[in-house]
């Protein structure tokens, strides 16, 4: 690989390799707003692919979409005592709505006399102007279920940035439902983690763990936050999705009821749940490598390139020519595929620029192929060439994409399987936590005390306690307190 694609290596800087991944694969750049960034196309393209498969999971399970306002005013937040206090560090707040002309002539100044009468919140998530509209919308049980999803950007003021990880402003879809029983919008909490479970696992080839948040965890102005996990090569983890049960909470702070079968009025049951731009910065860090990106076919943006090998503008015609049926045959197939048919750079930089950019496979064709109707196809995931007779290549390609898929899963998920490790003490924690990292396994005794305090000196979090936890019991690594499971730890993103 040229100097120009070249990325640095993982075990060197896993920071730099990070980055530099994001902007050599052409994924994104910083933008002029500090803590913000710019997805360009081939980003986007990985982004609205998510988008598609999503939405689609989220009408096969009866939501809609809508949409609902950037601004919330501020009294909104504080009508829940738990949220505000989780989101007001974060919060970006307009104060006026106009500008005029410095009286010096120095530039733009904000108008004084334009202050807003109530000061707007750009939301940093959704919930609180929802649930004021719901209260428009509900009245009776036959009102119920309301199931909306909205695609939307949110802005929470961060400080320390990264590239889709963790940005002042990044899109995301969020769903807010309204159930006339605890019972309906906690199955919805438990629906919605098993579709981004789904999601992760047969989409992004990416091995999750379902769990529940411990109370210190959960998401502000919720009942109970439950999570998917998933462990990136450094052996960091990383939330890649929440689905919240809300309770009442939000109908008592906006008055949300309706009126029951039986003719009593009673406060409307919530859920939220959402996933961001963040799972492209999941993408890059569970199967990329070093020499760029590597994405799993069911989400490139294309599956197949092709690279004519010609010597002039005479063997790219014949090549063009050859291909046209196969092109055809991808196209009815649904394979996305590209002929990368620029004649100003030479068919090296293309196989590494293609490379880098992670498409799953490559397929070589020159003048000698055509002759002894073959092809060559290089894999991405384990970077393996064949040469391949030309007859049924398309129908090859199609089974080896899918091939290519289940190894970047089972890849994964032998990794994560080798980077986790069960402890009975907190001194055999902390050594595995500094030398090996990946989830921990280990008993805790359920008090906040003792997880902020084992979080104070190991920089570890309670990732989640896992769904599938049996029944064990044990001693806290810390407190020696008695346990009946294991809860998940891992320093994280």
């Amino acid at each position: 690989m040229s100097q120009q694609l070249a990325v640095t290596k993982r075990a060197d800087d896993y920071s730099a390799w990070y980055n530099e991944i994001v902007k050599k694969a052409e994924l994104a750049e910083n933008s002029a707003v500090r803590g913000c960034m710019v997805i360009k196309p081939y980003g986007f393209a990985i982004w609205e692919r998510m988008q598609r498969i999503l939405d689609d999971m989220f009408k096969e399970t009866g939501h809609v979409n809508a949409s609902f306002p950037l601004f919330i005013p501020k009294s909104f937040l504080t009508k829940e005592a738990a949220h505000i206090e989780g989101f007001a560090k974060e919060c970006a707040v307009v104060t006026h709505y106009r500008l005029k002309n410095a009286p010096d002539g120095s530039g733009v100044i904000v108008d004084p006399e334009a202050k807003l009468e109530e000061e707007l919140i750009v939301r940093p998530t959704s919930e609180t102007v929802i649930w004021s509209t719901y209260k428009n919308w509900i009245q009776s049980y036959r009102d119920l279920p309301i199931l909306i999803n909205q695609w939307a950007n949110v802005v929470r003021w961060e400080m320390r940035t990264r590239l889709f990880l963790r940005t002042a402003e990044f899109h995301w879809q969020e769903g807010h439902t309204a159930h006339a029983t605890a019972q309906e919008a906690v199955e919805e909490t438990l629906r919605m983690l098993e579709v981004y479970a789904d999601f992760a696992e047969n989409t992004m080839a990416i091995p999750v763990i379902k769990g529940k948040k411990t109370d210190n965890e959960r998401f502000a102005g919720a009942v109970d936050t439950y999570c998917i996990e998933a462990l990136m090569q450094d052996g960091k983890a990383l939330q890649a999705g929440t689905s919240h049960f809300l309770g009442q909470n939000f109908a008592r702070a906006f008055d949300v009821k309706f009126a029951t079968k039986e003719g009593g009025l009673e406060l409307v049951w919530g859920t939220s749940w959402g996933v961001s731009t963040r799972l492209i910065g999941a993408l890059i860090m569970t199967h990329s490598d070093d020499e760029g990106l590597v994405l799993p076919p069911r989400l490139a943006p294309t599956q197949v390139v092709i690279v004519p090998i010609h010597k002039g503008e005479a063997d790219l015609e014949s090549i063009a020519e050859a291909i046209k049926p196969l092109l055809a045959e991808f196209k009815k197939m649904g394979i996305r595929v590209l002929f990368d048919k620029r004649d100003t750079l030479r068919p090296g930089f293309k196989f590494a620029e293609w490379e880098q950019k992670g498409v799953p496979i490559r397929l070589a064709i020159g003048a000698r192929d055509l002759q002894n109707q073959t092809v060559e196809v290089a894999r991405r995931d384990n970077k393996t060439k064949e040469t391949k007779p030309f007859q049924n290549i398309a129908t090859y390609i199609q089974v080896l994409l899918e091939e290519i898929q289940s190894n970047l899963f089972e890849r994964a998920r032998l990794f994560r399987e080798g980077k986790t490790t069960r402890v009975e003490n907190f001194e055999d924690f902390q050594k595995i936590l500094n030398e090996k990292g990946g989830f921990i396994a280990a008993h805790w005794d359920g008090t906040t005390e003792t997880e902020e305090r084992i979080k104070e000196l190991t920089k570890a979090t309670i990732r989640c306690i896992p769904l599938d936890a049996q029944a064990e019991s044990g001693q806290c690594i810390l407190t020696g307190k008695p346990s009946q499971k294991r809860v998940l730890f891992a320093r994280a993103y």
